[in-house]
């Protein structure tokens, strides 16, 4: 039976676009506002690290909510609460409180839990003949959404007053939540089969090791990715506290990169499969964390970040397109474990880095936690490939 899509999907697209790319800026604000909280509060860097897990306890919960509404394909449903939910951590971020801070990031957390991964199953429902295109262009608007949250962050706040970048983050979260629940589509059905269906709530895909993998890869990157976006503004100013403020700053250059990649990994994939693609990046990376580490000025430290932004960029959506394309297009609504165990690595790596810095008082042995991220990557990359070309042979 061919695959019909809701008549509004291309409008269902680009609403979701638009939503995902405000989610970018929301999940890095983590980052850029952590300087300015040390500075409000007088933080050091283990306590400074109590945002992280805060951020993502809640993007975990919210990433179980969203299995309960998966099972029912209610995507769109969890996109509008995440969002509303994002508002409202937006809002309290400005109460000056420390405890109240944390609940905010919290929320944020809650509401990133449920966005990010309902839209991202959302675009591969309504695109199912074409999913690394699509999440690479869908991860294209995210890595928008960061680049812009640096300066964006630099511009409006004033000092420790964070009143005017919130707000203006919080409108179109409420404006996207208000015409999602105004559409006529709540559940995205793409294909009519019964059968197909019934099968593939039959297939057992967490009871194989090869689903695990992918997950434990996933739970490793989404630790590097959070633990690079999440110090690496911080890390920044202990380098060089007079240069870091310059428009053109290592964490901007990261998520510029981090964006460019996505725009060419559709060109490399016409000579690359995903194995070579996902060994490429993790090389790439490695190469530009070596740099990070090392740097002693700002421009070491921006070529460095530059470089592991392009490497890591098409990493992610090739390891969820490589998760739907082994396990089949059903596998979307049974992916929970794949995005908890991402959130469980960010949440894990993130205050790893702070605890290392507080214990060694120096926070580039903090980021040495993210090069042996790296090596644990290319380790996890080289045995998923052999197991997929074993399984190709046979």
């Amino acid at each position: 039976m061919p695959l019909s899509r809701p008549e509004n999907t291309a409008k269902l697209k680009f609403i979701l676009h638009g939503l995902f790319l405000v989610s970018g800026s929301v999940t890095v604000l983590i980052g850029q506002l952590l300087p300015i909280m040390a500075r409000q509060y007088q933080l050091n860097d283990l306590q400074v690290s109590l945002y992280f897990p805060s951020q993502f306890v809640g993007s975990l919960v919210g990433t179980l909510l969203t299995s309960r509404y998966s099972k029912k394909n209610r995507f769109i449903s969890a996109s509008i609460a995440g969002a509303m939910l994002m508002a409202l951590g937006l809002v309290l971020m400005n109460v000056d409180s420390f405890a109240v801070s944390l609940i905010a990031f919290l929320l944020n957390g809650v509401g990133i839990g449920l966005t990010l991964p309902a839209i991202n199953m959302t675009v591969l429902e309504l695109s199912p003949l074409k999913t690394a295109s699509a999440l690479s262009l869908l991860n294209f608007f995210w890595g928008v959404g960061a680049i812009i949250c640096k300066p964006f962050v630099d511009m409006t706040s004033r000092g420790n007053d964070i009143l005017i970048t919130t707000l203006i983050l919080t409108a179109p979260m409420l404006i996207a939540a208000a015409v999602l629940y105004f559409q006529p589509t709540r559940v995205i059905t793409v294909s009519g089969s019964a059968e197909s269906k019934a099968g593939a709530a039959r297939s057992p895909i967490w009871t194989l090791p090869m689903a695990w993998a992918i997950a434990l890869f996933n739970f490793v990157h989404v630790g590097f990715e959070s633990g690079m976006g999440g110090w690496l503004t911080t890390y920044s100013e202990r380098i060089d506290q007079a240069n870091v403020a310059h428009w053109l700053s290592p964490t901007l250059l990261y998520f510029l990169f981090f964006v460019a990649g996505r725009g060419v990994a559709p060109l490399l994939f016409r000579f690359l499969n995903e194995n070579r693609m996902l060994m490429l990046g993790l090389i790439v990376v490695l190469g530009g964390m070596v740099l990070t580490v090392t740097a002693d000025s700002t421009t070491v430290l921006s070529l460095g970040s530059a470089i592991a932004g392009f490497g890591t960029s098409w990493i992610f959506p090739t390891n969820v397109s490589r998760f739907s394309k082994t396990f089949g297009p059903s596998a979307t609504r049974r992916a929970t474990p794949l995005f908890i165990l991402g959130t469980l690595g960010a949440a894990s790596s993130t205050w790893l880095i702070g605890f290392v810095s507080n214990q060694t008082g120096d926070l580039r042995s903090g980021m040495y936690v993210l090069v042996v991220s790296v090596i644990l990557l290319i380790a996890l990359q080289i045995g998923l490939s052999l197991r997929s070309n074993s399984e190709i042979s046979e």
